[in-house]
C-alpha cells in the first residue's frame, strides 16, 4: 500500500515527452486556501459592518421597524464570520494523535451553525412581517429609508459575490453557504426598499407582504445550504467526483482497474482512498512507481485533494473480497470473518 500526504511529502515528477519537473506539496495547499477564506471572511465582516453601522443611523432617524430588522439581519450575518474564522484557524493546525485528520471537520459544524442562523433569520423576518401586516406602522423620511435599503443590498451582494466566489475557489461549503446568507439579507434590504415605495404610493400593508414573499425565498435557500453542508457532514460527495477519480486513475500507465474509490471531504479539502489493479508479476518497486503516478494524476485533475491512500492489488485477486479473511475461530472466541 502506499500513502502519501502533501502535508509532510514534496516530490518531483518529469514528464517522459517534456523535460521539466514538478513538485507537489511545496506550499501547503490547507495553508493557502484557509488563507483565502480567512481573507474573505475578514473583508466580507468589515463591509457588512459598515452596512449595518450606516443602517443603525437611518434607523435612528426614521424609527422604521423594518429597517431596524434588516439591520439586526446585518448584523447577524457579520457574526457568522466568527465560527467561519475559528473553523479556518483550526484547520491550519497540524493533525495531532487525537485528530488524526487534522481539523477540517470544524469548518463543517461552522457551515451548520451558518445554516441555523440563516433559519433564524427567516423566523424573524417572518415574525416581523406578520406583526406589520396586523399592526402597520408609520414611517418617517422615507427617502432615508429607501436609501438605507438601498446601501444595505449593495453592501449585502458585493459581500456575498466575494464569499461564494472564494467559496467555490476554495471548495468551501460553509463559506458559500455564508455568501448565501448575505444574499439573503440583500433581499431582505430590497423588501424594506418596495415596501417603502409601496407606503409612498398609499400601500401601507405592500411592506409586510414583500416581507413575507423575502421569507420564503429565505427558507429556500435555508433548504439548498443545509443540503449541501449536511451532506458533507455525513461524507457525501457528488458522485460525478468518483467518475474523474476514476477516469485519472484509468488512464494512468500499468493501471489495469480501480476497484475500490472511496473520498470525502474534511472541511474544504478531499480525502480519498483508491483501490487499484496492477500486472501480478510486478515488482514491488514497480508497483510503488505507478502507484506515484496515480497520486500525481490526482493531484493534477482534483485540485482540493488533499490526502491519497493508494492500495495496490494484483489484476487476479481485485477488490475488497479478496481482503476478507474466511471464517475462523481462535482465542476461544466464536467462529467469525474479518
Amino acid at each position: 500500500m502506499f500513502i502519501t500526504n502533501p502535508h509532510e511529502e514534496t516530490h518531483a515528477h518529469t514528464h517522459p515527452h517534456e523535460k521539466h519537473g514538478h513538485s507537489h506539496g511545496a506550499v501547503d495547499p490547507v495553508v493557502f486556501t484557509t488563507q483565502r477564506g480567512i481573507l474573505a471572511i475578514k473583508w466580507s465582516f468589515l463591509g457588512l459592518l459598515a452596512t449595518a453601522l450606516f443602517q443603525a443611523v437611518i434607523v435612528y432617524f426614521t424609527g422604521s421597524v423594518a429597517l431596524l430588522a434588516d439591520t439586526i439581519h446585518n448584523i447577524g450575518d457579520a457574526a457568522t464570520a466568527i465560527p467561519l474564522w475559528i473553523a479556518f484557524r483550526l484547520a491550519r493546525r497540524k493533525p495531532s494523535k487525537r485528530f488524526t485528520y487534522g481539523y477540517g471537520r470544524v469548518e463543517d459544524l461552522a457551515g451548520v451553525a451558518i445554516v441555523l442562523t440563516i433559519l433564524l433569520s427567516a423566523i424573524l423576518a417572518g415574525y416581523e412581517s406578520v406583526n406589520r401586516l396586523l399592526h402597520p406602522q408609520t414611517v418617517e423620511h422615507l427617502w432615508g429609508v429607501i436609501v438605507a435599503s438601498v446601501v444595505g443590498f449593495l453592501g449585502n451582494e458585493a459581500v456575498a459575490i466575494f464569499r461564494i466566489r472564494v467559496g467555490k475557489e476554495i471548495g468551501s461549503a460553509a463559506l458559500i453557504a455564508d455568501g448565501y446568507h448575505a444574499r439573503v439579507d440583500g433581499l431582505t434590504s430590497l423588501a424594506v426598499l418596495f415596501g417603502a415605495i409601496g407606503v409612498w404610493l398609499g400601500f401601507p400593508l405592500a411592506d409586510p407582504i414583500v416581507g413575507l414573499l423575502i421569507t420564503a425565498a429565505i427558507v429556500r435557500i435555508v433548504w439548498e445550504s443545509g443540503k449541501a453542508v449536511f451532506t458533507r457532514l455525513l461524507d457525501g460527495i457528488d458522485p460525478e467526483v468518483l467518475d474523474e477519480i476514476k477516469h485519472a486513475v484509468n488512464h494512468i500507465p500499468g493501471v489495469q482497474d480501480a476497484s475500490e474509490i472511496r473520498v470525502r471531504w474534511l472541511g474544504h479539502r478531499l480525502h480519498a482512498e483508491v483501490n487499484i489493479a496492477v500486472d501480478p508479476e510486478l515488482s514491488v518497486e514497480s508497483g510503488h512507481k505507478i502507484a506515484q503516478e496515480v497520486r500525481h494524476g490526482l493531484l493534477h485533475h482534483l485540485r482540493y485533494l488533499s490526502h491519497a491512500i493508494i492500495h495496490i492489488d494484483p489484476v487476479n485477486a481485485s477488490g475488497e473480497k479478496y481482503h476478507r479473511s474466511p471464517e475462523h475461530a481462535h482465542d476461544k472466541l466464536p467462529p467469525h470473518a474479518h
